[in-house]
């Protein structure tokens, strides 16, 4: 008796769903173009953002240039957005602000643009190029609405995701040292200290760097050499300034003698000594 009733209820619900499923194809054949837009909000307000994005994306057109068509836009960014395509209600809530500047939805529009960023933000180790343009839009934010009630939410955000910058930053320039690219360790190194200049990493980083530049030069060519040990001391010189009290004073102490060892040699030969 169980089977038969779980049949039965199958049944009833395919019933259902096939005939719902044939009013709704019905709709969208139809050009009751009033009966798609107050259906498509009923939709939308039962949480069937599927039919009501495919009945809003048709009224999109057929309203434009209409006292209706900010509104069908609004719903249709949001359809995308409620059903997670973060990507595409980011444009679509950046193309709102654009078409409707005016609208009393326009700033929730410019910062739901940004948060969509924030919310595609993977872990730090993925690429982060929605997180950068997460930063990059809720500054604009910030700029464009220094009044608004959204402000303390953005900075909290923008401090979480500068946060994962700041540690895929750090990771990168350490996987750089750790396999002796010592090149590409500078680099990093310096992109990290002017982009972050406040983080609790800079004396460690400033460390890397010098040592990076040190083991570059003492490696290089005779003829960039002495450039690269230049380097080594203006980074020595940046690293003592900045950290008179640091654990790795002795080192780089030790990092520094010896380029200006290898600079006096390169003196003497260069005037046959």
């Amino acid at each position: 008796m169980k089977i038969k009733g779980f049949t039965y209820l199958l049944l009833v619900l395919s019933a259902v769903f096939f005939i719902s499923c044939s009013k709704f194809d019905k709709l969208v054949k139809s050009s009751d173009y009033e009966l798609k837009y107050t259906k498509a909000k009923e939709y939308y307000n039962k949480g069937n953002y599927i039919n009501a994005m495919t009945l809003f994306e048709e009224l999109i057109p057929v309203f434009k240039g209409t006292e209706r068509a900010e509104e069908i836009y609004y719903y249709y960014a949001y359809c995308n957005y409620n059903m997670g395509d973060y990507g595409l209600a980011a444009y679509h809530f950046k193309m709102y602000t654009r078409n409707f500047p005016k609208s009393p939805h326009t700033e929730e529009c410019a910062f739901l643009n940004a948060n969509c960023y924030y919310l595609n933000s993977p872990k730090y180790s993925l690429d982060q190029e929605d997180t950068k343009t997460a930063v990059f839009e809720l500054q604009e934010f910030v700029n464009n609405y220094p009044e608004s009630s959204r402000l303390d939410s953005c900075n909290k955000i923008m401090d979480e995701l500068r946060g994962k910058l700041e540690k895929k930053a750090y990771e990168i320039t350490k996987q750089y040292y750790f396999i002796e690219d010592w090149k590409a360790s500078i680099m990093e190194s310096s992109n990290f200290l002017k982009e972050f200049q406040n983080s609790p990493k800079c004396e460690e980083i400033h460390f890397i760097n010098l040592k990076s530049n040190y083991l570059l030069a003492k490696n290089s060519v005779p003829k960039k050499k002495e450039e690269r040990l230049d380097n080594s001391i203006e980074s020595y010189l940046k690293f003592i300034d900045l950290y008179p009290q640091s654990k790795r004073l002795g080192e780089a102490d030790n990092i520094y003698t010896i380029c200006k060892k290898l600079k006096d040699e390169l003196n003497l030969q260069k005037n046959g000594l």
